[in-house]
Formats: C-alpha cells, sequence, structure tokens
C-alpha cells in the first residue's frame, strides 16, 4: 500500500505530482521570495546552488524511501507554486508526518494551502489507512501554527530546543497531529472552507 506514497493527487485549486528535476526552475522562482524560508530550517534561496541542494536532497531522499516530496502546481496552468512532503514514514505504525511545505507567497490566502493539505490528508488517511499523521514548526511561526489549528489539529507541545538550524541556531518546535478518528471532522472542514473561501487569515 505504501509503495503508492508518492501518488498524482489532484484538485480544482493545485496538482500535487512526484517532485522531478525538471520542477526546478519554476519552482526556483516561485521560491525567490526570502519569506517563504523565513521559518525552515534551511535556507534554500542563498543562491541557485543552495536551491539546487534543497532539489536534489528532496529527490534523494524520496529515491531512498525515507520520503516522499511533491511539487505543488496550479492545477489549470501547471506553473509550479510550491512543494509540500510525506517525511517521518513510519508504516509499521501508519504514521507519517507532513512538512517541509511552502508555497510562492502570491498563493497565501488563496485556498491552495487548504486543498493541498485535504489531498495529501486523504490520501494518508484514506489509501495509506493512517492512524496518525503529524505536522510540526518553529514555536514562534504563529502564521503556520494558526493554519494547522485551523485544520484543526490538536496542539500536542513544545519540543524545547528540538533543533539545530541555520548554523546552529536552536530551535524550539510546536508538534501537532491528526489521528484517524479526528479525520471526517477534519475532512468536512475543510471541505467547507473550500467552498466558502474567500480569504481566511489563518490559511498559510
Amino acid at each position: 500500500m505504501w509503495e503508492n506514497l508518492a501518488s498524482v493527487l489532484e484538485g480544482q485549486t493545485v496538482r500535487l505530482e512526484p517532485l522531478a528535476p525538471w520542477h526546478e526552475p519554476g519552482l526556483f522562482e516561485a521560491a525567490a521570495d526570502p519569506e517563504v524560508w523565513r521559518w525552515m530550517s534551511y535556507d534554500a534561496v542563498e543562491s541557485r546552488e543552495a536551491f539546487h541542494a534543497w532539489l536534489e536532497g528532496a529527490l534523494a531522499n524520496s529515491e531512498a524511501g525515507t520520503e516522499a516530496a511533491f511539487a505543488t502546481l496550479d492545477a489549470r496552468t501547471g506553473e509550479p507554486i510550491g512543494s509540500t512532503r510525506y517525511l517521518a514514514l513510519r508504516p509499521e505504525h501508519r504514521g507519517l508526518e507532513i512538512g517541509w511545505t511552502w508555497l510562492t507567497p502570491a498563493r497565501w490566502k488563496t485556498g491552495a494551502n487548504i486543498e493541498a493539505k485535504l489531498l495529501m490528508l486523504e490520501h494518508a488517511f484514506e489509501n495509506l489507512g493512517c492512524l496518525r499523521v503529524e505536522f510540526k514548526t518553529d514555536a514562534r511561526n504563529e502564521r503556520s501554527r494558526g493554519a494547522l489549528a485551523a485544520l484543526p489539529a490538536r496542539f500536542e507541545g513544545i519540543f524545547r530546543k528540538h533543533m539545530l538550524v541555520r548554523g546552529g541556531q536552536r530551535r524550539d518546535s510546536a508538534y501537532y497531529s491528526i489521528i484517524d478518528d479526528e479525520w471526517p471532522e477534519v475532512r468536512s472542514n475543510l471541505r467547507r472552507r473550500l467552498e466558502t473561501f474567500h480569504g481566511d487569515p489563518e490559511e498559510a
């Protein structure tokens, strides 16, 4: 079942497809705003070489089966607008993490992230049989934390000094999760938000 982890996921606003080398030029352009990487553990837009290293790392982890990286595309035009991943894979426990998620700022507050989350969560719970999907973000990242709470995902606490990022800076990480019992409510909420979306300030 988990052999289909990196499947093409189709929505009306976005299309998620397995990350590939030919996505690089469009994604580099989409990622040009430093605000995209402000809270990431790695700054991929310091240079073209840094972005290429980020992409190569994502491709290598996908090839090794430790992650499944996606390019997020505009469903109508095919234009690359961001990226996201399944990671921290635990098939023996039917759990995984959704992370490394970013969108070009022009697509913030458009419903793109809401639909991408819906597609990834649907695949995780309904096709992969997950019991738990988790998320983590920098504890200071209020926009991301607001978006996770709006799914709604449950806040599970702060992992203090959880990661060393950007040259050794200490990061506290806020953890959230959704379990299979909660998925029907989350799915209904996301679908409702997509139907009535007019620019949710919590959307990231």
